[in-house]
């Protein structure tokens, strides 16, 4: 089992910037990536930025430019680097950890609010 804890959501007015953090714990070896999902009112739950053990990172188009993922594997955590903030940003974000038995991100943190506004 796998246990991963977020934190870093806050308020932020546009164009200002966040850095969400995640730490993983439990069984480590189970992970073959590590990504953030946002959900906000009314929309699907999206992937916003992942990034694999071997370090490979991938973003959504909306967000290209703007985030940034970022791991420290002696730590366990991965982090968000949250930059030109949007308030079409704002959602609940919710780090999510990829099993390598299943491929899907089967573990998942209890989400962390941003919210954009001036």
């Amino acid at each position: 089992q796998v246990q991963l804890v977020e934190s870093g959501g806050g308020l932020v007015r546009p164009g200002g910037s966040l850095r969400l953090s995640c730490a993983a714990s439990g069984s480590i070896s189970s992970i073959n990536a590590m990504g953030w999902y946002r959900q906000a009112p009314g929309k699907q739950r999206e992937l916003v930025a992942a990034i694999t053990t071997g370090g490979s990172a991938h973003y959504a188009d909306s967000v290209k430019g703007r985030f940034t993922i970022s791991r420290d594997n002696a730590k366990n955590t991965v982090y968000l680097q949250m930059n030109s903030l949007k308030p079409e940003d704002t959602a609940v974000y919710y780090c999510a950890a990829r099993n390598i038995a299943t491929y899907s991100y089967d573990y998942w943190g209890q989400g962390t609010q941003v919210t954009v506004s001036s």
